[in-house]
């Protein structure tokens, strides 16, 4: 199973590059990523094959990884309707969707309060 981190940055210039650099500099690539502004700070999630080599390079970057967690990662076509089909499948199961992104090569990031229930709908 895929794993995503959650990691807490200072909302400034300069942030998103310090966990580029630092995961780039170590070989680790990063396979998606969303991140938002929350209450004067930056949360970042990103999806890396190795999560525990990415969170000791972001954390010896002085950066915060505030969580890792097992997420659904599925390969989607790229047309429009895919996105709501798939949705609506995990809803229809019951399971609740508390993150989504896009990961590079056309798939989507899920984590859901039921992720073994969420992979059965779809």
């Amino acid at each position: 199973m895929a794993k995503d981190l959650t990691v807490i940055l200072e909302d400034r210039p300069g942030t998103l590059a310090d966990i580029g650099e630092a995961l780039g500099k170590a070989g680790i690539n990063i396979d998606g990523c969303c991140g938002f502004p929350s209450e004067g700070k930056g949360v970042i999630h990103i999806l890396v094959e190795d999560v525990g080599a990415a969170r000791r390079e972001i954390q010896q970057a002085g950066l915060e990884v505030r969580g890792e967690r097992e997420v659904l990662v599925l390969e989607v076509e790229n047309r429009p309707g895919v996105f709501g089909e798939v949705t609506r499948r995990i809803a229809r199961a019951g399971v609740n969707i508390d993150l989504i992104y896009v990961a590079a090569n056309t798939r989507l990031v899920i984590g859901a309060d039921d992720l073994d229930r969420a992979r059965a709908a779809v």
